[in-house]
């Protein structure tokens, strides 16, 4: 007989890049998978690439929700996911969002950023986006 495997909460990092000081969207968000029911951890103004992918080893995440409105989304993003690859996690969901021109996206999918949600983006269209990518990455 099969054990029934307990499925645990997404545990999601919402992180604020760079020198990017809006972070009303971001607190938003936090809230949001707050009441989907995900565990979050905020990692608060002008963090770092490397910070990032600490924070996420630190406290084993699942995903981590990058957020910049500045324009360096090209740049920051596929840095992330470089520092994540360095410390050797692969099993995590990493989305984007801000404000990403659509002609951006494609790139940054490439380099391993889901999602890349503009603003007015439904909140439950990001949250079963993390929701099912999460889910995604746990059946691997």
């Amino acid at each position: 007989m099969k054990q029934k495997v307990q499925s645990r909460r997404v545990k999601i990092l919402v992180a604020k890049l760079g020198l990017d000081g809006h972070d009303r969207g971001a607190l938003v968000l936090c809230r949001a998978f707050r009441d989907a029911g995900m565990e979050v951890i905020y990692s608060g103004l002008f963090a770092t690439p490397d910070r990032i992918a600490q924070i996420v080893e630190d406290e084993d995440a699942d995903a981590v929700a990058l957020s910049l409105l500045n324009g360096a989304h090209g740049t920051l993003f596929p840095r992330v996911v470089k520092e994540l690859k360095k410390k050797k996690i692969t099993d995590v969901l990493v989305v984007g969002g801000g404000v990403i021109p659509e002609e951006d996206k494609k790139a940054l999918e490439k380099a391993g950023v889901s999602g890349n949600f503009g603003p007015g983006t439904s909140l439950d269209i990001i949250i079963d986006h993390i929701t099912k990518g999460v889910s995604k990455l746990r059946k691997l």
